[in-house]
């Protein structure tokens, strides 16, 4: 919703409009428009004390997972196939199961400001969610990024 229009915009809001982004979203999403009006909105604020928590899990472990599930046993396919990525190719990292805390499920979409899980943090840096890391995985990068960041065995 645009401030032009008198109206406030909740935290996180991204509107297109006739094709034309008006608000910042993932570009890997501008592909699934279907309509010329699309509105994302997350109105959920993180708070300082979640901020932190997840901040200290991703500085302090090389690779860090947030995921539907737990490495041996994941709840999804995308968290799964993750996974299945990671331990092909020889990866250390810690898994965070976002079912057992509904805060921390909400909480980690505000604080990579990208909308879907799994997402994976490399030496504290947001990589990506499924998709990404599929990909880096079928282009040879994974493998390198992974090295980098000091996840491998």
């Amino acid at each position: 919703i645009n401030a032009e229009y008198g109206e406030t915009k909740p935290k996180n809001t991204s509107l297109i409009m006739l094709g034309k982004l008006t608000h910042s979203i993932p570009k890997t999403l501008l592909s699934t428009v279907k309509s010329p009006f699309l509105l994302f909105s997350r109105s959920y604020a993180i708070s300082q004390k979640l901020k932190d928590r997840i901040t200290t899990e991703v500085q302090n472990n090389p690779a860090v997972l947030f995921m539907k599930g737990t490495p041996s046993a994941p709840m999804c396919g995308f968290s799964r196939a993750v996974v299945q990525v990671l331990q092909a190719q020889g990866a250390e990292f810690k898994g965070i199961n976002v079912l057992d805390d509904e805060e921390l499920r909400q909480g980690i979409k505000e604080f990579s400001d990208w909308p879907t899980i799994p997402q994976l943090y490399l030496k504290g840096e947001f990589i990506g969610g499924c998709d990404i890391v599929l990909n880096l995985h079928k282009q040879g990068q994974l493998n390198n990024i992974l090295k980098e960041s000091g996840a491998l065995k």
